[in-house]
């Protein structure tokens, strides 16, 4: 297989059981790009998790460090932060006890801001002076839309922001259609509150995406390429009907060596701090090689 997808012999990536990867890729290649179909998180899959040694920041750390909060405010959403997320990403509680957790974190975070009184047309700049990046790799977007393939971002991030920085990237195509927390505001452009249903980091599933009908309109796109870095993000395709194949690429970004084995078993490629989206690329690129 990597003669066909040179990007997979790099240093980062990790397969628990290559012969199957190998058919998997095989399929989607022979099934062609009209079934093809992308299904991605945002936050540290498409953005960037760390760069010069220094944490970049998720679409929530773009507003919750930018000017438009106050001191107080900032102090209370990373004590918020401080609490939760080590809850988040324990390997040792289960998705039953966290799932109320994180309901509890996004709520309160959300209420935090609309106290912020935060208006819509401060989002360009809030973006614009954040340190947020897409992971290297723009021709990504660029191969995606170039090929007419759907790319449907399902993110527990705010919404306003995750498409701002794409559009700021110059790929926010026609191909792209995102799923996420987005703000609500008042005539006058002030954030009143965030529209429902409430996305959080595990229930990316078919239970937020009811009445949506997205991945009806897709229904022959039955080849899925998914992209993720938490274990919630696996059912992110649980929406798509009669899926015949599917690739789950896991970004493992954090606690590499305690978490590696989870990955392992639930992602078909891993890539352990890996900033770039070379071997998604690589695959699309054999994948749609004509």
């Amino acid at each position: 297989l990597c003669l066909q997808v040179p990007e997979l012999e790099k240093a980062t990536v990790r397969i628990r059981q290559p012969e199957r990867v190998r058919e998997i890729i095989q399929s989607l290649r022979e099934q062609g790009v009209a079934k093809l179909q992308v299904i991605s998180d945002f936050d540290m899959t498409l953005s960037r998790f760390g760069c010069n040694g220094r944490r970049c920041p998720t679409s929530h750390n773009i507003l919750d460090t930018s000017y438009v909060i106050s001191e107080d405010g900032r102090k209370k959403l990373k004590d918020l932060l401080h609490y939760y997320y080590p809850i988040e990403i324990d390997p040792n509680r289960t998705l039953e006890e966290k799932r109320p957790l994180m309901v509890e974190w996004w709520t309160k975070a959300h209420e935090l801001l609309v106290q912020q009184k935060i208006h819509k047309d401060d989002i360009a700049k809030i973006v614009r002076e954040s340190e947020a990046m897409l992971r290297y790799g723009d021709e990504f977007f660029d191969q995606l839309h170039k090929n007419n393939v759907p790319l449907f971002i399902f993110s527990a991030g705010v919404g306003d922001i995750l498409e701002e920085i794409i559009r700021q990237a110059n790929v926010f195509y026609s191909n792209v259609n995102v799923v996420s927390n987005y703000m609500a505001f008042s005539d006058d452009g002030v954030l009143t509150h965030f529209r429902g249903p409430l996305i959080h980091t595990y229930n990316k599933n078919n239970t937020v995406l009811q009445g949506t009908g997205y991945f009806q309109q897709l229904s022959t796109r039955t080849s899925i390429i998914l992209l993720g870095d938490s274990m919630g993000d696996l059912t992110m395709a649980e929406g798509v009907p009669n899926v015949e194949n599917i690739l789950k690429i896991g970004f493992l970004n954090d606690k590499v060596e305690e978490r590696r084995g989870k990955y392992l078993d639930s992602y078909d490629i891993v890539l352990e701090s890996d900033e770039t989206l070379d071997v998604v690329k690589g695959i699309l690129h054999y994948i749609l090689a004509e």
